[in-house]
Protein backbone atom coordinates (compact mmCIF):
# COMPACT_ATOMS: atom_id res chain seq x y z
CA UNK A 1 0.00 0.00 0.00
CA UNK A 2 1.19 3.12 -0.62
CA UNK A 3 3.04 4.90 2.22
CA UNK A 4 1.87 8.53 1.80
CA UNK A 5 -1.75 7.29 1.37
CA UNK A 6 -1.87 4.85 4.23
CA UNK A 7 -1.20 7.74 6.69
CA UNK A 8 -3.60 9.63 5.20
CA UNK A 9 -5.98 7.32 5.84
CA UNK A 10 -5.02 6.50 9.04
CA UNK A 11 -5.05 10.07 10.08
CA UNK A 12 -8.56 10.34 9.01
CA UNK A 13 -8.95 7.36 11.14
CA UNK A 14 -9.41 4.40 8.53
CA UNK A 15 -8.22 0.77 9.95
CA UNK A 16 -6.17 -1.16 7.32
CA UNK A 17 -6.31 -4.51 8.08
CA UNK A 18 -3.92 -7.22 6.41
CA UNK A 19 -5.67 -7.60 3.42
CA UNK A 20 -5.35 -4.09 2.99
CA UNK A 21 -9.14 -3.59 3.44
CA UNK A 22 -10.00 -0.27 5.41
CA UNK A 23 -12.69 0.02 7.68
CA UNK A 24 -13.72 2.80 9.39
CA UNK A 25 -15.01 2.75 13.31
CA UNK A 26 -19.02 3.07 12.88
CA UNK A 27 -19.30 2.58 9.71
CA UNK A 28 -23.04 1.70 8.40
CA UNK A 29 -24.37 -0.95 6.38
CA UNK A 30 -25.78 0.68 4.03
CA UNK A 31 -25.25 4.82 2.88
CA UNK A 32 -26.48 6.70 0.26
CA UNK A 33 -23.22 8.57 0.02
CA UNK A 34 -20.42 6.39 0.10
CA UNK A 35 -16.73 7.28 -0.15
CA UNK A 36 -14.42 4.21 -0.22
CA UNK A 37 -10.98 3.63 -0.12
CA UNK A 38 -10.41 0.75 -2.87
CA UNK A 39 -6.40 -0.02 -1.31
CA UNK A 40 -7.25 -3.78 -2.16
CA UNK A 41 -7.47 -3.24 -5.23
CA UNK A 42 -3.84 -3.71 -6.96
CA UNK A 43 -2.45 -2.69 -10.22
CA UNK A 44 -0.33 -4.44 -13.07
CA UNK A 45 1.40 -2.10 -15.32
CA UNK A 46 2.05 -3.35 -18.81
CA UNK A 47 4.32 -1.07 -21.07
CA UNK A 48 6.36 -1.05 -23.72
CA UNK A 49 6.93 -1.20 -27.76
CA UNK A 50 4.62 -4.53 -28.18
CA UNK A 51 2.66 -4.04 -24.72
CA UNK A 52 -1.17 -4.01 -27.10
CA UNK A 53 0.03 -7.06 -29.43
CA UNK A 54 1.30 -8.87 -25.68
CA UNK A 55 -2.30 -8.26 -23.93
CA UNK A 56 -4.00 -8.61 -27.09
CA UNK A 57 -2.62 -12.42 -27.13
CA UNK A 58 -3.46 -12.91 -23.04
CA UNK A 59 -6.85 -11.09 -22.18
CA UNK A 60 -10.43 -12.27 -23.38
CA UNK A 61 -11.18 -8.91 -24.05
CA UNK A 62 -10.54 -6.78 -27.56
CA UNK A 63 -7.51 -4.69 -26.02
CA UNK A 64 -7.32 -2.36 -29.11
CA UNK A 65 -10.86 -1.10 -28.03
CA UNK A 66 -9.73 0.69 -25.16
CA UNK A 67 -9.04 4.50 -25.43
CA UNK A 68 -8.56 7.62 -23.74
CA UNK A 69 -12.42 7.65 -22.80
CA UNK A 70 -13.07 3.66 -22.53
CA UNK A 71 -11.93 1.40 -20.25
CA UNK A 72 -13.00 -2.63 -20.12
CA UNK A 73 -13.62 -5.59 -18.08
CA UNK A 74 -11.51 -8.39 -19.34
CA UNK A 75 -9.73 -11.73 -18.23
CA UNK A 76 -6.63 -14.26 -18.35
CA UNK A 77 -7.55 -17.65 -18.44
CA UNK A 78 -5.45 -20.79 -18.37
CA UNK A 79 -4.84 -23.10 -21.94
CA UNK A 80 -8.22 -25.31 -20.49
CA UNK A 81 -10.32 -21.62 -21.15
CA UNK A 82 -10.69 -21.63 -16.84
CA UNK A 83 -10.13 -18.01 -15.61
CA UNK A 84 -6.96 -17.21 -13.73
CA UNK A 85 -7.84 -13.85 -12.90
CA UNK A 86 -10.31 -10.84 -13.66
CA UNK A 87 -9.33 -7.46 -14.28
CA UNK A 88 -10.60 -3.56 -14.94
CA UNK A 89 -8.08 -2.49 -17.95
CA UNK A 90 -7.70 0.77 -18.67
CA UNK A 91 -5.03 2.68 -20.86
CA UNK A 92 -3.42 5.42 -19.83
CA UNK A 93 -1.46 7.10 -22.43
CA UNK A 94 1.08 4.62 -23.70
CA UNK A 95 0.99 2.35 -20.75
CA UNK A 96 -1.79 -0.29 -19.87
CA UNK A 97 -2.61 -1.14 -15.98
CA UNK A 98 -4.86 -4.21 -15.54
CA UNK A 99 -7.07 -3.46 -12.41
CA UNK A 100 -7.07 -7.21 -9.74
CA UNK A 101 -7.62 -7.88 -6.14
CA UNK A 102 -4.11 -7.52 -4.15
CA UNK A 103 -4.49 -11.28 -2.92
CA UNK A 104 -4.59 -12.26 -6.68
CA UNK A 105 -2.09 -10.12 -8.15
CA UNK A 106 1.16 -11.79 -7.43
CA UNK A 107 -0.05 -14.80 -9.01
CA UNK A 108 -0.62 -13.20 -12.23
CA UNK A 109 1.97 -11.01 -12.43
CA UNK A 110 4.63 -13.95 -12.51
CA UNK A 111 2.30 -15.70 -14.86
CA UNK A 112 2.50 -13.31 -17.56
CA UNK A 113 6.21 -12.70 -17.48
CA UNK A 114 6.30 -16.27 -18.55
CA UNK A 115 4.86 -15.02 -21.59
CA UNK A 116 7.05 -12.25 -22.55
CA UNK A 117 10.04 -14.52 -24.09
CA UNK A 118 10.99 -11.53 -26.71
CA UNK A 119 7.91 -9.27 -26.77
CA UNK A 120 9.78 -5.56 -25.56
CA UNK A 121 7.02 -5.57 -22.64
CA UNK A 122 8.01 -4.79 -19.02
CA UNK A 123 5.55 -5.38 -16.85
CA UNK A 124 5.55 -5.03 -13.23
CA UNK A 125 3.07 -4.08 -9.65
CA UNK A 126 2.64 -0.59 -9.67
CA UNK A 127 0.00 -0.91 -6.94
CA UNK A 128 1.71 1.03 -4.52
CA UNK A 129 2.65 4.15 -7.02
CA UNK A 130 -0.67 5.25 -6.98
CA UNK A 131 -4.23 5.04 -4.52
CA UNK A 132 -7.96 4.81 -5.42
CA UNK A 133 -10.72 5.74 -3.75
CA UNK A 134 -14.62 4.71 -5.13
CA UNK A 135 -17.13 6.98 -4.89
CA UNK A 136 -21.11 5.18 -4.85
CA UNK A 137 -24.36 7.33 -4.76
CA UNK A 138 -26.54 9.80 -6.59
CA UNK A 139 -24.44 11.90 -4.86
CA UNK A 140 -21.27 11.05 -6.82
CA UNK A 141 -21.78 12.79 -10.77
CA UNK A 142 -22.45 16.06 -8.78
CA UNK A 143 -19.53 15.81 -6.24
CA UNK A 144 -17.13 15.03 -8.93
CA UNK A 145 -18.40 16.98 -11.45
CA UNK A 146 -16.33 20.20 -9.99
CA UNK A 147 -12.72 18.32 -10.41
CA UNK A 148 -13.71 16.30 -13.83
CA UNK A 149 -16.04 18.72 -15.88
CA UNK A 150 -16.40 16.14 -18.88
CA UNK A 151 -17.61 13.06 -16.27
CA UNK A 152 -18.62 9.93 -17.94
CA UNK A 153 -22.20 9.13 -18.22
CA UNK A 154 -21.47 5.61 -19.90
CA UNK A 155 -20.17 2.86 -17.93
CA UNK A 156 -16.50 1.50 -18.34
CA UNK A 157 -16.09 5.51 -19.13
CA UNK A 158 -12.86 7.42 -18.37
CA UNK A 159 -12.00 11.01 -17.62
CA UNK A 160 -8.32 12.13 -17.36
CA UNK A 161 -7.83 15.50 -15.45
CA UNK A 162 -4.21 16.30 -14.91
CA UNK A 163 -2.72 13.09 -13.30
CA UNK A 164 -6.27 12.29 -11.82
CA UNK A 165 -8.16 9.64 -13.84
CA UNK A 166 -12.20 8.94 -13.25
CA UNK A 167 -13.69 5.52 -14.30
CA UNK A 168 -17.64 5.45 -14.05
CA UNK A 169 -18.05 1.47 -12.74
CA UNK A 170 -21.59 -0.49 -13.67
CA UNK A 171 -24.39 -0.70 -10.67
CA UNK A 172 -27.48 0.46 -9.58
CA UNK A 173 -26.68 3.91 -9.08
CA UNK A 174 -23.95 5.82 -10.09
CA UNK A 175 -20.54 4.62 -9.08
CA UNK A 176 -16.82 5.87 -9.86
CA UNK A 177 -13.47 4.84 -9.15
CA UNK A 178 -10.61 7.95 -9.42
CA UNK A 179 -7.34 6.92 -9.37
CA UNK A 180 -4.33 8.86 -9.17
CA UNK A 181 -1.09 10.05 -6.91
CA UNK A 182 -1.24 10.16 -2.98
CA UNK A 183 -0.59 13.75 -3.10
CA UNK A 184 -2.99 14.95 -5.39
CA UNK A 185 -6.30 12.45 -4.31
CA UNK A 186 -5.85 13.58 -0.20
CA UNK A 187 -7.63 16.61 -1.21
CA UNK A 188 -10.14 15.59 -3.10
CA UNK A 189 -11.27 12.42 -0.48
CA UNK A 190 -11.22 15.76 1.69
CA UNK A 191 -14.14 17.64 -0.35
CA UNK A 192 -15.98 14.62 -0.85
CA UNK A 193 -16.16 13.40 3.05
CA UNK A 194 -17.50 16.53 3.46
CA UNK A 195 -21.52 15.13 2.29
CA UNK A 196 -20.11 11.54 1.52
CA UNK A 197 -19.79 8.92 4.14
CA UNK A 198 -16.46 6.84 4.54
CA UNK A 199 -17.27 3.17 4.70
CA UNK A 200 -15.21 0.10 4.56
CA UNK A 201 -13.42 -0.79 1.82
CA UNK A 202 -15.50 -4.11 1.33
CA UNK A 203 -18.67 -1.85 0.53
CA UNK A 204 -17.26 -1.77 -2.90
CA UNK A 205 -17.69 -6.01 -3.03
CA UNK A 206 -21.49 -5.41 -2.22
CA UNK A 207 -21.51 -3.12 -4.51
CA UNK A 208 -19.73 -5.13 -7.64
CA UNK A 209 -22.08 -8.07 -6.32
CA UNK A 210 -25.43 -6.08 -6.36
CA UNK A 211 -23.96 -4.78 -10.39
CA UNK A 212 -23.66 -8.74 -11.46
CA UNK A 213 -19.86 -8.36 -11.94
CA UNK A 214 -17.14 -11.16 -10.88
CA UNK A 215 -13.86 -10.88 -9.11
CA UNK A 216 -11.94 -13.83 -9.40
CA UNK A 217 -9.93 -14.83 -6.20
CA UNK A 218 -7.49 -17.35 -5.61
CA UNK A 219 -9.87 -19.78 -4.13
CA UNK A 220 -11.72 -19.89 -7.80
CA UNK A 221 -8.95 -19.70 -10.20
CA UNK A 222 -9.18 -21.75 -12.81
CA UNK A 223 -12.83 -22.80 -11.41
CA UNK A 224 -15.29 -21.04 -14.58
CA UNK A 225 -14.72 -20.75 -18.14
CA UNK A 226 -16.05 -16.67 -18.56
CA UNK A 227 -19.29 -17.64 -19.75
CA UNK A 228 -20.11 -19.23 -16.63
CA UNK A 229 -19.68 -16.03 -14.22
CA UNK A 230 -21.66 -14.01 -17.19
CA UNK A 231 -18.53 -12.42 -18.61
CA UNK A 232 -19.82 -12.46 -21.89
CA UNK A 233 -22.90 -10.52 -20.59
CA UNK A 234 -20.70 -6.98 -19.32
CA UNK A 235 -18.63 -7.10 -22.90
CA UNK A 236 -15.86 -8.64 -20.76
CA UNK A 237 -14.76 -11.37 -23.94
CA UNK A 238 -14.65 -10.33 -27.65
CA UNK A 239 -15.31 -13.30 -29.95
CA UNK A 240 -14.37 -11.24 -32.54
CA UNK A 241 -10.57 -10.31 -31.71
CA UNK A 242 -8.57 -13.59 -32.31
CA UNK A 243 -6.59 -15.88 -30.44
CA UNK A 244 -5.50 -15.48 -26.64
CA UNK A 245 -4.81 -18.43 -24.19
CA UNK A 246 -7.89 -20.16 -23.88
CA UNK A 247 -9.58 -18.80 -26.96
CA UNK A 248 -10.23 -22.37 -28.26
CA UNK A 249 -12.00 -23.36 -25.47
CA UNK A 250 -13.79 -20.20 -24.58
CA UNK A 251 -14.91 -19.50 -28.64
CA UNK A 252 -16.12 -23.11 -28.68
CA UNK A 253 -18.12 -22.74 -25.44
CA UNK A 254 -19.74 -19.76 -26.76
CA UNK A 255 -21.09 -21.59 -30.02
CA UNK A 256 -21.89 -24.97 -29.49
CA UNK A 257 -24.18 -27.52 -27.00
CA UNK A 258 -26.38 -25.73 -24.18
CA UNK A 259 -25.06 -23.33 -21.14
CA UNK A 260 -25.55 -25.97 -18.42
CA UNK A 261 -23.97 -23.21 -15.31
CA UNK A 262 -24.09 -19.33 -15.45
CA UNK A 263 -23.86 -17.10 -12.02
CA UNK A 264 -26.99 -15.53 -10.36
CA UNK A 265 -27.49 -13.00 -7.69
CA UNK A 266 -28.13 -14.67 -4.02
CA UNK A 267 -29.39 -13.98 -0.36
CA UNK A 268 -28.79 -16.39 2.56
CA UNK A 269 -29.19 -16.53 5.81
CA UNK A 270 -26.59 -18.52 7.86
CA UNK A 271 -24.48 -18.63 11.01
CA UNK A 272 -21.37 -18.20 8.97
CA UNK A 273 -20.00 -16.00 5.74
CA UNK A 274 -20.01 -17.87 2.45
CA UNK A 275 -16.72 -17.24 1.33
CA UNK A 276 -15.42 -17.86 -2.67
CA UNK A 277 -15.06 -21.23 -3.66
CA UNK A 278 -17.08 -22.94 -0.89
CA UNK A 279 -19.77 -25.52 -2.97
CA UNK A 280 -23.08 -25.02 -3.19
CA UNK A 281 -25.32 -28.47 -3.40
CA UNK A 282 -28.85 -29.19 -5.24
CA UNK A 283 -31.04 -32.54 -4.69
CA UNK A 284 -31.22 -34.31 -7.61
CA UNK A 285 -28.55 -32.48 -9.88
CA UNK A 286 -27.33 -34.31 -13.01
CA UNK A 287 -23.81 -33.11 -12.78
CA UNK A 288 -21.52 -35.74 -11.16
CA UNK A 289 -19.87 -32.14 -9.84
CA UNK A 290 -21.09 -29.91 -6.93
CA UNK A 291 -24.24 -27.87 -7.93
CA UNK A 292 -22.19 -24.75 -7.78
CA UNK A 293 -19.74 -22.65 -6.27
CA UNK A 294 -20.04 -18.97 -4.60
CA UNK A 295 -17.73 -16.26 -6.75
CA UNK A 296 -18.23 -13.82 -3.91
CA UNK A 297 -20.03 -12.69 -1.06
CA UNK A 298 -21.08 -10.05 1.57
CA UNK A 299 -22.53 -9.39 4.96
CA UNK A 300 -25.32 -7.11 4.70
CA UNK A 301 -26.37 -7.24 8.13
CA UNK A 302 -26.50 -10.03 11.29
CA UNK A 303 -26.15 -13.05 9.70
CA UNK A 304 -27.06 -12.35 6.26
CA UNK A 305 -25.49 -12.41 3.14
CA UNK A 306 -25.77 -11.12 -0.41
CA UNK A 307 -23.89 -13.63 -2.70
CA UNK A 308 -22.59 -13.88 -6.74
CA UNK A 309 -22.55 -17.47 -7.63
CA UNK A 310 -22.14 -20.16 -10.41
CA UNK A 311 -25.03 -22.63 -10.50
CA UNK A 312 -25.86 -25.12 -12.52
CA UNK A 313 -29.42 -23.79 -14.38
CA UNK A 314 -31.23 -26.89 -14.07
CA UNK A 315 -30.55 -27.57 -10.27
CA UNK A 316 -31.26 -23.52 -9.94
CA UNK A 317 -34.48 -23.75 -12.12
CA UNK A 318 -35.72 -26.58 -9.16
CA UNK A 319 -35.56 -23.63 -6.86
CA UNK A 320 -33.38 -26.19 -4.03
CA UNK A 321 -29.68 -24.54 -3.94
CA UNK A 322 -27.84 -24.72 -0.32
CA UNK A 323 -24.75 -23.59 0.48
CA UNK A 324 -22.51 -26.46 1.68
CA UNK A 325 -24.42 -30.00 1.53
CA UNK A 326 -27.32 -29.76 4.49
CA UNK A 327 -26.51 -25.48 4.83
CA UNK A 328 -29.11 -23.04 4.68
CA UNK A 329 -31.02 -22.49 1.21
CA UNK A 330 -29.79 -19.50 -1.28
CA UNK A 331 -32.21 -16.90 -2.43
CA UNK A 332 -31.20 -16.74 -5.91
CA UNK A 333 -32.37 -14.32 -8.75
CA UNK A 334 -30.94 -12.95 -12.40
CA UNK A 335 -27.78 -10.05 -12.13
CA UNK A 336 -29.53 -7.26 -13.38
CA UNK A 337 -28.58 -7.02 -16.78
CA UNK A 338 -30.66 -10.48 -17.34
CA UNK A 339 -30.09 -13.74 -19.14
CA UNK A 340 -31.65 -13.09 -22.38
CA UNK A 341 -29.10 -12.44 -24.55
CA UNK A 342 -26.86 -15.36 -22.93
CA UNK A 343 -30.14 -17.73 -23.91
CA UNK A 344 -30.88 -16.19 -27.32
CA UNK A 345 -27.19 -16.77 -28.26
CA UNK A 346 -27.35 -20.28 -27.68
CA UNK A 347 -24.43 -19.98 -25.49
CA UNK A 348 -22.67 -23.11 -25.07
CA UNK A 349 -20.51 -24.83 -22.20
CA UNK A 350 -20.03 -28.53 -21.19
CA UNK A 351 -19.77 -26.85 -17.14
Amino acid sequence: MNRDWQHFIEAHLGIIDPGDVTRFPDAPSEAACALMDLSHLGLIRVAGADALTFLQGQLTNDVRELSARHTQLSGHCSPKGRLLASFRVLRLDDTFYLQLPRSVLPAILKRLKMFVLRAHVTIDDASDAVACIGLAGTCAPGLLAETFPDLPVADHGLSKVGDLAAIRIPGPSPRFQVIGPAATLAPLWETLATQARPMDGDYWSLLDIRAGVPTIYPETADAFVPQMTNLQLIDGVSFTKGCYTGQEVVARMQYLGKLKRRMYLAEVEGPSAPKPGDELHAPGTSSEKAGGRVVDACATGDGRYEVLAVVEIEAAESGEIRLGAAGPRLALKAPPYGFANADAAGVGTSG
